[in-house]
């Protein structure tokens, strides 16, 4: 039996380009293609059966695509959901995912990346892919920054100079112990076990320029 799909999307020209390529996918079917979230609510709350995996786009009129998946996390929270969408924005790809997204496509794939996250998403429930281990990455570099304290950015500037750790103390007036102290923080909260580390850090980071 083919796996059933649900598309959402408000351009009706991709919407049914899409269809005829899920279509010609072995194993899936597309059983309804909805213009955004509010006609998808009204198909489940009809009682109607949830498909195997919801196609979701980003951007739509009336309820988007974020509006879309808070309300399935909310009511149906083991639908498996794959964005595919032109919104490449970290902050959307983190949001989407914490709200349950199996998996994050933008609309310029290849067909073989498609039907290989839809086939994947099948059998383990999750794709991943570049698009996703980046945004994480990125989100996971700026939670570290965002832990240091203005003290520690400060030491961090010198520490890209050419000043030794003694010389450092006394531009920010401190003690070489505190100043080491500092250190150990840095190394600790950034996963690094070097001064290059931490200039590598603040380069990626743009806290200093090369």
């Amino acid at each position: 039996m083919n796996k059933t799909i649900i598309i959402v999307d408000d351009h009706r020209l991709f919407a049914q380009s899409l269809q005829i390529l899920v279509n010609s996918f072995e194993g899936f079917e597309v059983i309804k293609a909805f213009k955004n979230g509010e006609e998808l609510v009204k198909y489940f709350q009809e009682g109607n059966v949830s498909p195997d995996i919801i196609l979701l786009d980003m951007r739509m009129p009336v309820m988007d695509g974020m509006a879309t998946m808070e309300w399935l996390k909310e009511n149906h929270p083991n639908q498996k959901v794959l964005t595919l969408t032109v919104d490449q924005e970290d902050e959307t790809i983190i949001k989407m995912l914490r709200l349950g997204c199996r998996g994050y496509l933008l609309k310029d794939i290849d067909p073989e990346e498609f039907e290989h996250a839809l086939n994947a998403i099948d059998r383990t429930g999750y794709y991943s892919n570049k698009t996703i281990s980046e945004a994480l990455s990125r989100e996971e570099r700026k939670q570290k920054y965002e832990e240091l304290t203005e003290r520690e950015l400060e030491f961090l500037g010198h520490a890209c100079s050419e000043l030794t750790y003694k010389a450092i103390a006394g531009e920010m007036n401190l003690s070489p112990k505190t100043v080491e102290n500092y250190r150990e923080s840095l190394f600790s909260k950034l996963h690094v076990k070097s001064r290059v580390g931490l200039v590598i850090f603040a380069i990626k980071e743009g806290i200093c320029e090369v």
